[in-house]
């Protein structure tokens, strides 16, 4: 096992590992973002991988999500962290808040949304509540005075890579969104296909457009407000990583329910 918890996130968290090695990861998915760095963080073994590829050059409706967790599984990370930055739906919800939700609404399209998508592999993953337990225990425990995260509420994900209009803006709301993004899914239920345990700590970078006044947002808006909180952000996860429980085996014994997400099916090929 050279891993036991993998981040996916952006580029910045290079230097989040102590002492990575690069690792590259075949997958039947095609090759992930770039390939896994693997270091330490707090004395515990971590798999890292930048979502949009080391130069970011992955948009958001072409990032291999599939390819990406399954080469964090193939390291052995069981538990997954996904920072990403959001817009806020909810006026009381600023820029620079960390919201940690618990529900997920996905108005991707497009996307490849599961792992068993050939002829002949029907395989049925619940989904009713998207992020580990666990994961979020540890990522809401990591905060400080200075650093709190919200507890909960509902990610849309839209498909980007363009920003909403206001009249979709106002839908989301109606929807019960509480935040907004464009990389959340299909990341959560693939983590699920694969009986790993994920969560999510989002940073609000803007007022969605028509949300508080919000206008129209600006990717340069979006990215100097997560370089501003990228070191709380990093602050953050190492408190959270250190939180985690250790791995577990993948067996009957794991007590997450994530882990069991399999239990009962036939599956069509082995995992790694």
């Amino acid at each position: 096992m050279d891993a036991e918890i993998g981040i996916i996130g952006g580029s910045g968290f290079y230097e989040f590992l102590a002492n990575p090695t690069s690792v590259v990861v075949d997958t039947p998915f095609g090759e992930p973002s770039a390939p896994l760095a693997l270091g330490e963080v707090g004395g515990r073994r971590v798999a890292f991988v930048p979502r949009h590829g080391q130069q970011h050059q992955f948009p958001p409706h072409r990032v291999n999500y599939r390819a990406n967790l399954w080469a964090l599984r193939s390291v052995g990370a069981r538990q997954v962290l996904a920072p990403a930055a959001v817009g806020s739906l909810r006026p009381e919800l600023g820029p620079g808040t960390f919201v940690v939700p618990d529900q997920v609404i996905d108005r991707t399209w497009g996307r490849a949304h599961t792992v068993y998508d050939e002829v002949g592999a029907v395989v049925h993953i619940g989904f009713a509540d998207p992020y580990c337990p666990r994961g979020r225990a540890a990522l809401l425990g990591a905060g400080d005075a200075g650093l709190s995260p919200v507890d909960g509420g509902t990610l849309v994900v839209i498909n980007g890579p363009r920003f909403s209009t206001k009249a979709e803006s106002r839908m989301n709301v109606a929807l019960g969104g509480t935040i907004v993004g464009m990389t959340g899914m299909p990341e959560a239920s693939v983590a699920r296909d694969l009986a790993m345990c994920y969560s999510t700590v989002c940073l609000v970078t803007d007022h969605d457009a028509g949300v508080d006044g919000g206008e129209a947002v600006s990717h340069h808006e979006v990215l100097a407000q997560f370089a501003a909180n990228i070191d709380r952000m990093k602050a953050l996860l190492a408190k959270a990583i250190g939180a985690l429980p250790a791995n577990e085996p993948d067996d009957a014994t794991a007590t997450c329910t994530c882990r069991h997400a399999l239990d009962g099916q036939t599956l069509p090929f082995e995992l790694p």
